[in-house]
Parts: structure tokens; sequence; C-alpha cells
């Protein structure tokens, strides 16, 4: 296993149905709770471990899930209301060292409570038509709304992934 990869990379079916979109929406409607099951009873120093040499912390990490479901989640509203939006990259590195990333694990777990019941919300109504709305992001080009919901799922369980790794040790 690539530790890196813990869940392999994100695959997306060619042709998404809302179906799928369900399954991902069931993954993220669970993941706080799922999440807090994890790390809720971590000492400062369990919260500090990782799950490879040079990489965050358990700590950096769900403070990491928090900020990129916030962007994701924005990504997805503006291909939802206007029409291809470029959207800006957002440095992760840069992101995961400030002075924020140090408050407790449970200040970004009630924050992905409030955005993952958000997702879910407009994940449901969401219609065939809408999945192939999209966005260009600034680096990675167009991104469907059918593509970000999938990585919206796959990138929590990723670095839950990351997070076992890391308690494992």
């Amino acid at each position: 296993m690539d530790v890196r990869f813990p869940i392999g990379e994100l695959q997306v079916p060619k042709k998404v149905t809302l179906e799928n979109i369900h399954e991902w929406l069931k993954e993220i409607e669970t993941y706080t709770i799922r999440l807090r099951e994890t790390v809720d009873s971590l000492s400062d120093e369990e919260s500090s471990k990782t799950y490879r040499e040079g990489s965050w912390t358990i700590r950096q990490l769900v403070h990491h899930i928090a900020d990129s479901q916030l962007n994701m989640y924005q990504r997805l509203k503006l291909s939802l209301t206007d029409e291809n939006p470029t959207v800006p990259a957002f440095n992760q590195e840069k992101w995961a060292i400030q002075p924020d990333t140090k408050l407790p694990i449970e200040s970004s777990i009630k924050m992905l409570e409030g955005i993952n019941g958000r997702i879910v919300s407009l994940g449901y109504s969401l219609t065939e038509e809408q999945l192939d709305r999209a966005f260009t992001h600034q680096k990675n080009g167009k991104i469907t709304v059918a593509t970000k919901v999938a990585k919206l799922a796959w990138h929590e369980e990723h670095h839950l992934a990351h997070i076992k790794i890391a308690l494992s040790k």
C-alpha cells in the first residue's frame, strides 16, 4: 500500500449518475461521526503523530480536511450559480501552518459538521443536468459538479485513512 494514497487515487466513473452521487453523499453525511470516533479521545501528543516521515500531524490533517471541504463547497456552489466560473487554487501547505491550525481539533470537526450538512443538502437536490455544470480551476482546468462531489467524499476518506495509519504507529 502506498501510504500517500491509502484508499487509492480518486476514481470517477465516466458517466456519473444520481445513484453515484447519493452513495458519495452517504459517506459525507456520516463522516464527522466516524472522524470524531477516531480522534475525540486523543491526547495532545497523539494529535501530533504523523502517518509518514514529513507528513502533516493528525491535528493538521483534521484542520486541512475542514479547510479543503470549505473551499470545495464554495466551488461546488459557484458551479451551480455561475456559468463556468474560474476559481483560484489554495496553497494547502501554507494553510496548514497558519496559527488557527494550533486550535483544538474540535473546532474543525464542528466546522465540518456544518459544511458537510450543507454539502449533503445541496447534493441531494442535484438533477442529472446539474452534474455536468462545471467550474474552471486555476491550475487543474475544468471540473464538473459530479467530479467535485466524488472528490468531496474521497478526500475525507483519504485523510481518515491517514489518521488511522498515524494512530497505528
